[in-house]
């Protein structure tokens, strides 16, 4: 890889973390996962069951839901991360109704703070339909937001379709 951020962006099941992935292994450099999920029913739970068996040996984990200082405080330079993902990671501060703009800051200083390269995965909601409820509208807002924001930092970005990266920003 040849960017310090890339965004790899998507729909729902795109493909994009597989993709992440590949593009994070091909360094062959030690890679950290950051996963940003919380597990509260079975179904999360064989979602991230099924992505820790696709991602294979060979991965440190870290599990931070929402302090992205404290997920990458042990990154040093000769490492790759792959965050998983984005919207997870926005949907816990939601949730939790903290400061979505004060929350950004802090994650896009802990982004360019971080002294590895760094792979980011998020969702594209802003393609369908307008959601019916308050909460859903908020959260869709916020998610293109940081999007936006995480793009316009990013050095490569990638749109994933059906298993398919698109180049958006940067090179292949």
């Amino acid at each position: 890889m040849d960017a310090k951020l890339t965004l790899i962006l998507g729909g729902a099941a795109s493909g994009k973390s597989a993709y992440a992935e590949t593009r994070v292994i091909a360094t062959r450099k030690p890679r950290l996962y950051w996963a940003t999920a919380q597990v509260f029913d079975t179904e999360m739970a064989d979602k991230v069951s099924r992505h820790i068996t696709q991602r294979g040996d060979n991965w440190i984990t870290i599990e931070e839901p929402q302090d992205a200082t404290k997920a990458l405080s042990s990154v040093t330079k000769d490492m790759v991360v792959l965050m998983d993902c984005a919207t997870m990671w926005l949907t816990n501060h939601l949730l939790a109704d903290h400061d979505l703009e004060y929350e950004t800051r802090q994650l896009l200083t802990a982004l360019e703070s971080c002294p590895a390269e760094i792979v980011v995965v998020t969702n594209e909601t802003g393609l369908g339909i307008v959601p019916e409820n308050a909460l859903a509208r908020r959260f869709r807002e916020a998610q293109g937001r940081l999007n936006i924001t995480l793009a316009a930092k990013a050095d490569r970005v990638v749109n994933v379709v059906a298993g398919l990266p698109q180049i958006l920003k940067g090179n292949a």
